[in-house]
């Protein structure tokens, strides 16, 4: 079952239809496995369908480029050059989505050698894996990370007004911005905070005058 099903120790053994089609088709399913789990999984933060398409077809492209290359060194090499023309624009996703391309292109990679009971038997258990980590929130924090906003009057020291609050009411504060709004009369102070107590908000209108004051329940992403 896990041994690889191009047995042959010839190194330009010819593949057969049969066989590709195997390799191929293994790496697709496993793939839109991969990409089932993390749409599931990821329900808080949901991924573009754009990157939910790539983990279903990037198994089967590197089954492709393997079984082309096999024990080829020339055609490594070959290859090797002809990817090295490809930039990739985009942004570099966070730690999960990394790990979640390095999962299909190890799916691929066993798929493309022919251990088809090997790939199978990863994707699944890694895919569990997942499954019990998200279902018992490991690793979650209870506090989480928000973006404070307080609209302040231009004359007020905003370095000192709201430290002894802030200290009080989170657990960790960071101003994050500091910029001019309503053509200049005010200032609008961003924070990056972690709340321990709900009276925050009602403490900083007393220091502020009653002006503007929002908490957006995730972190402000960073503007360029």
């Amino acid at each position: 079952m896990f041994d690889s099903i191009f047995n042959s120790t010839n190194a330009d053994a010819t593949i057969t239809v049969t066989n590709l089609l195997i390799s191929i088709v293994t790496a697709l399913l496993l793939g839109a496995m991969i990409s089932v789990v993390n749409m599931k999984t990821q329900k808080e933060n949901p991924p573009s369908q754009s990157f939910n398409l790539t983990l279903v077809i990037l198994p089967a492209i590197v089954a492709m480029i393997i079984l082309l290359v096999g024990s080829n060194i020339a055609r490594a090499f070959s290859l090797a050059g002809a990817f090295s023309i490809i930039r990739f624009r985009s942004v570099a996703g966070g730690p999960k989505d990394i790990t979640y391309v390095l999962f299909s292109l190890a799916v691929g990679l066993a798929s493309g050698m022919g251990y088809i009971g090997y790939a199978a038997l990863m994707a699944v258990i890694l895919c569990l894996v997942v499954i019990l980590l998200e279902t018992f929130k490991f690793g979650r924090s209870s506090a989480t990370s928000k973006t404070l906003k307080i609209t302040i009057p231009e004359d007020l020291d905003y370095e000192d007004a709201f430290e002894g609050v802030l200290k009080r009411y989170t657990l960790h504060y960071h101003l994050s911005m500091v910029k001019t709004t309503n053509l200049g009369s005010l200032y609008q102070l961003i924070y990056n905070v972690t709340i321990k107590e709900k009276d925050l908000i009602d403490e900083l209108r007393c220091r502020n005058g009653n002006l503007n004051i929002s908490l957006i329940m995730s972190p402000q992403t960073k503007e360029y």
